[in-house]
């Protein structure tokens, strides 16, 4: 008799208790939003003034640890029918310089074009141009970064395959900074910056597309270093 008044008397709470599960799952539900996405309207209604600040306000919230909470696979969803990145980025490949992380942007967002030291080659002005022109991106970005290893190894003139080739495009960039060592760090940046400023001249000078763009003021371009040591990303001035 005891063990059946106990039952009756659980039933309410037992009731209660899914009420409660269902209210918080349909508000859960409700709270859920559709992805935020970059799409033809968003992209079509930037600039590349605007885009330049959308980067620098992504790398702001990284290093000050408030990055966008972001449901991917939801993104992933939401992407599938076509892209829309208001940026090209062209990166080296350091592992401790992932692109999306780093400006706090999600899938659809950027272009990544990532190649050791952050060299141009036709593969990759082909690659710009696909992004500018035919997907509408609006800014482009040669992006290096402290202590980089492709510098470090074109300051010594190292030789190694396939390797000797790209470290020779680097090359330039070490002549133009005057002697020094790829243990200096200072150094190893300077060059890092000559060779930013090479692969923007190289990007004006090879891709007649791009700089029709460029002159029309409809794509911009503009350097900047990562510091792998804070994660803050520096711009580079015109």
């Amino acid at each position: 008799m005891r063990q059946t008044t106990i039952a009756i008397a659980l039933v309410p709470l037992a009731f209660a208790v899914s009420a409660s599960g269902l209210a918080q799952t349909s508000a859960d539900t409700a709270g859920k939003k559709a992805p935020s996405v970059q799409t033809s309207e968003s992209q079509g209604g930037m600039t590349p003034a605007s885009a330049l600040e959308k980067l620098k306000k992504g790398n702001a919230r990284f290093v000050e640890k408030n990055m966008k909470s972001r449901d991917w696979l939801a993104k992933v969803s939401a992407t599938a029918g076509g892209q829309y990145p208001f940026a090209v980025i062209l990166a080296c490949m350091d592992s401790r310089a992932p692109i999306e992380i780093i400006f706090d942007q999600g899938i659809g967002d950027i272009f990544g074009i990532r190649i050791a030291g952050n060299i141009v080659n036709d593969d990759v002005l082909g690659s710009m141009e696909y992004a500018t022109k035919v997907v509408g991106s609006k800014q482009l970005v040669v992006l290096g970064h402290t202590s980089c290893g492709a510098v470090k190894g074109a300051i010594d003139d190292a030789k190694l395959g396939n390797l000797t080739g790209l470290l020779a495009k680097i090359r330039p960039a070490v002549s133009v900074s005057g002697p020094g060592s790829a243990k200096d760090d200072a150094y190893v940046n300077k060059v890092v910056q000559a060779n930013i400023s090479q692969a923007m001249k190289e990007i004006r000078e090879k891709s007649p597309t791009i700089k029709a763009q460029l002159d029309a003021g409809t794509v911009g371009l503009v350097g900047a270093i990562y510091d792998v040591s804070t994660g803050k990303v520096t711009f580079l001035p015109d």
